[in-house]
């Protein structure tokens, strides 16, 4: 089984990495420092074998260079689309790639960026700023229904796969969560555990897919009433769920 550690980078960023169950090798996701990368190599003496990208922006790209000079044979795998120029293998919706064993379906989320993709496999996957545990990215790019689109795709998976996103953002986004869904006693019970892990500096991930469709108010705009959003935010005439899904989102921009 391949193994997922964390590597801690900036004030909340996670850059994974994916170990072989048998030989030193790694593939990291996402990395946008390189120095812990590096020093997560060397402390295990491990090899970087494979860099995977989400998204273009800097806190998810910034250390490939310096990681492709430490390691030149390390393909870098990312969108086909994306205005990071630090891509060598592109990959589109509906594409794969093995990592380890692993195969990773390609899917295109787009909604924070327009250039966003997914590694989704049965069991886990990485999601970059698309899906957080809560939450969801904000809309530098896209609209709404791009965003509530993408959902729809991790909708589909099993209840059990594992969310690995990149950032650390549990404990701000499950105050929006309960104040979106005030009645939900899940919703409370899913804060309190996070709020106690975050008290002792422990990561709040990966959170399962099967959780985040019962607390995240972004993957359940279709389960929300328009009612429940402040005036200012509630559809005007439509209780579509993209259309409360975005209501959700301009809330929580301002919360």
């Amino acid at each position: 089984m391949v193994q997922v550690d964390a590597i801690n980078a900036f004030n909340d960023n996670y850059i994974w990495a994916l170990v072989h169950p048998t030989k030193p090798h790694v593939y990291v996701v996402d990395p946008g420092d390189a120095e812990p990368v590096m020093h997560y190599l060397e402390q295990h003496d491990y090899q970087l074998t494979g860099i995977l990208v989400t998204h273009h922006h800097w806190d998810h790209t910034t250390g490939v260079a310096a990681l492709k000079q430490a390691y030149p044979e390390a393909p870098v795998y990312g969108p086909q689309n994306s205005p990071f120029t630090g891509i060598e293998h592109t990959l589109a919706d509906g594409d794969s790639i093995d990592v380890f064993g692993l195969n990773f379906l390609v899917r295109a989320t787009p909604g924070h960026t327009l250039d966003h993709i997914s590694y989704i496999n049965e069991q886990l996957v990485f999601c970059g700023d698309t899906l957080f545990s809560g939450g969801c990215g904000r809309l530098f790019e896209g609209t709404p229904e791009q965003m509530w689109q993408s959902m729809q795709t991790f909708l589909t998976l099993s209840d059990d796969t594992l969310v690995y996103c990149t950032h650390e953002y549990t404990q701000a986004n499950m105050a929006f969560a309960s104040a979106a869904q005030p009645e939900d006693a899940e919703v409370q019970r899913y804060t309190n555990k996070v709020n106690a892990l975050r008290e002792q500096q422990q990561m709040t991930l990966p959170s399962t897919i099967g959780q985040e469709k019962r607390i995240n108010p972004f993957l359940r705009a279709d389960k929300i009433s328009p009612q429940a959003l402040p005036t200012a935010y509630r559809p005007a005439t439509s209780g579509e769920p993209s259309a409360i899904f975005a209501g959700l989102r301009a809330w929580k921009d301002n919360f």
